[in-house]
């Protein structure tokens, strides 16, 4: 079972390592999947110790085990952005207990979740709340034509009632879910370029 408050959930853990699990039995598939978010929870563990959030997790081709790392909605506002420094903390220390708690990789990359930084939680909904971000659906919802995906402007949500505002066909539209409802989240990046003072 997930500790409360992760990142993660068992759908879609199964989802993400579907195309790498589809050839294993059922009982070396559950396997894999327990193994896979007990490593999951271990890494979690270990960023949250050292005073981060965990974002993403991502495994990819030659054993490159990559992690994304941000501070939380109250850290942010005083500590700023993921730092160099942040990301090599992390590295020391996780590179560390994956090897002592034999968790397979070949690379290990700590990194900041960047400007176009994927919406995953409750929380994350609540803190990026009045920010642009583009939401596709597992389903459309009633009343959307069959559409999917939507950009607009998140609502602080009400409950686990989620909302965004967005540009529909006929003008301003609002578009109500919830986290069951959302295969991917992400924040669309604001770039402000500074002209230099005449």
């Amino acid at each position: 079972m997930a500790p409360q408050g992760a990142i993660y959930d068992l759908n879609a853990c199964f989802c993400m390592v579907s195309a790498l699990i589809a050839a294993l039995s059922c009982r070396k598939r559950a396997l894999f999947l327990e193994n896979f978010l007990q490593q999951l929870g271990l890494i979690e563990k270990t960023v949250t110790g050292l005073g981060y959030e965990l974002v993403d997790v991502e495994r990819a081709e030659r054993g490159l085990l990559r992690v994304f790392i941000d501070f939380s909605a109250a850290d942010a506002a005083e500590k700023g952005p993921i730092t160099v420094e942040d990301c090599a903390t992390v590295s020391h220390q996780l590179s560390h207990v994956l090897t002592v708690e034999n968790v397979p990789y070949e690379r290990l990359e700590i990194s900041s979740p960047g400007l176009d930084r994927p919406v995953r939680k409750l929380e994350d909904f609540v803190r990026f709340a009045g920010q642009e971000i583009i939401v596709k659906l597992t389903v459309a919802m009633p009343g959307t034509n069959n559409r999917k995906s939507f950009q607009g402007i998140l609502q602080e949500p009400v409950g686990d009632k989620l909302s965004l505002e967005f540009e529909g066909k006929d003008g301003p539209a609002m578009l109500e879910f919830t986290l069951a409802d959302v295969d991917k989240a992400r924040l669309v990046p604001q770039v402000v370029f500074k002209g230099r003072k005449a």
